[in-house]
């Protein structure tokens, strides 16, 4: 039996997550996150708790280990994350930084911090954390963009830091692009569907081994440059 916890788990990605772990059954213990826990009717029917996260509260992360108690993680989904309209350098604010910084950077090492007794009481010990090829300095071919590429830039730095300390206690922290989803943040004219791009996560997920940790992989399983 494996336990996960899905961060942002009512919509798109994340319920995706819970749709497809729930048809494991009994193999499967599945927590998930939602800011608004009494909108998650069907997030409720598939998982065995649902827990509130307001993953831009430091309080609320903070909180996590409480809800969770001492019930071992195996798996943390990072995956609640939000999209950016400033694109262009004119229309830059600092506000803007801030909020999607925290979001899909500053937040799901916060979350790491707050479980970490859970996941070090685990048995697979793994960090799988949604971040984007956007934030790939070497594919940055098209510019623009700033708040969203460079968040999750600083993801993906902060979880080879997160791989290289906790190596040894036989973590693996990885991130993964979910491909081009569509979703409420991909938009319709995207070129995957949600049930593939999970369907192909989970099978990175269900394969990773310690010396994966530290990877930057695509949804497919192939990895990507830094």
């Amino acid at each position: 039996m494996t336990t996960y916890l899905i961060t942002g788990a009512n919509r798109g990605i994340g319920l995706e997550f819970a749709r497809q772990l729930s048809r494991r059954g009994t193999d499967a213990v599945i927590l998930g996150t939602a800011r608004d826990p009494a909108g998650a009717g069907e997030l409720a029917r598939l998982v065995h708790q649902v827990i509130p996260l307001d993953v831009s509260d430091e309080d609320s992360i903070a909180g996590l280990s409480a809800a969770v108690g001492d019930r071992p993680i195996d798996v943390l989904i990072n995956n609640a994350g939000v999209g950016s309209e400033q694109r262009s350098i004119e229309g830059l604010t600092l506000a803007e930084l801030n909020r999607v910084f925290t979001i899909n950077a500053f937040a799901p090492m916060l979350v790491v911090k707050s479980l970490l007794p859970n996941l070090r009481a685990g048995n697979r010990k793994s960090v799988f954390s949604i971040t984007s090829q956007l934030g790939s300095i070497a594919n940055n071919k098209g510019g623009s963009s700033y708040p969203y590429r460079a968040s999750k830039t600083a993801l993906n730095q902060l979880s080879a830091s997160l791989a290289n300390e906790l190596r040894a206690e036989g973590f693996c922290c990885v991130v993964t692009h979910p491909g081009w989803v569509r979703t409420d943040m991909g938009g319709q004219n995207a070129t995957l569907g949600v049930d593939e791009s999970v369907r192909s996560m989970l099978a990175i997920i269900d394969r990773l081994r310690a010396e994966d940790s530290g990877t930057f992989f695509n949804y497919d399983g192939t990895t990507l440059p830094w």
